[in-house]
């Protein structure tokens, strides 16, 4: 498996002392409340015979989803915890999808996908609940834009701003996921803008649950 070079190796031992348990109960646990990763995962529609990077792939279980509604594409995902890449090694070999799925170790801000696993460009590429926790989230979605291919796609979800919700809510949420260094980041939108501006690209973007997430897709031109 493949060892991004530059990896922020004081980055790695914080993520993997984070999730050196709660791997073991992530994907029962965050089922809960990581709402809309299915939404986007039905929103990808690859080419048959295309190709799909996650960034930040965690326990594979997304990973995992893809490869079942979509039979045809590679997959690809690297992650910048060896603790969480245990896990989804394990998931992904119990789905029968090692000849499918390709797992690397990465850091999302600076990563280069062509030393990872010797791909340039993917037609999709998305981020599932990463942004919140990636201190250089900016520098991550800029790298993460730079992975997609001509004609290609994409596709954030993350923490919204839960502005349709009480304000309880929203604290008690903000404080709560403060705990596991999650941070949501109320200009998701703004540099997403930003950025498909830059790579001459649209965005379309949708509040889903009264704000809770928010699900945002850059399609970059032919």
């Amino acid at each position: 498996m493949a060892v991004a070079p530059d990896l922020d190796r004081d980055a790695a031992r914080h993520m993997d002392g984070i999730y050196r348990t709660q791997r073991h109960i992530y994907d029962a646990t965050r089922k809960f409340y990581l709402l809309g990763r299915d939404s986007m995962l039905d929103g990808l529609q690859p080419p048959a015979g295309g190709s799909v990077l996650e960034i930040g792939c965690g326990t594979g279980r997304n990973l995992v989803a893809a490869a079942r509604r979509y039979p045809g594409p590679r997959l690809y995902g690297f992650d910048i915890s060896e603790e969480m890449l245990s896990t989804a090694r394990q998931s992904i070999a119990r789905a029968n999808l090692a000849d499918r799925v390709t797992l690397a170790t990465g850091d999302a801000s600076r990563f280069s996908a062509n030393e990872l696993f010797g791909v340039a460009s993917f037609d999709r590429v998305f981020i599932s609940y990463a942004v919140s926790m990636i201190p250089p989230w900016r520098e991550a979605l800029a790298c993460a834009m730079t992975a997609v291919a001509p004609g290609g796609e994409l596709h954030v979800v993350d923490f919204g701003q839960q502005a349709g919700l009480p304000a309880w809510f929203q604290a008690g949420l903000t404080a709560w996921l403060a705990r596991f260094c999650v941070t949501p980041r109320g200009d998701l939108e703004g540099e997403m803008a930003r950025i498909a501006t830059d790579h001459g690209g649209s965005l379309r973007f949708a509040r889903l649950y009264r704000d809770y997430a928010r699900y945002d897709v850059i399609a970059r031109p032919s």
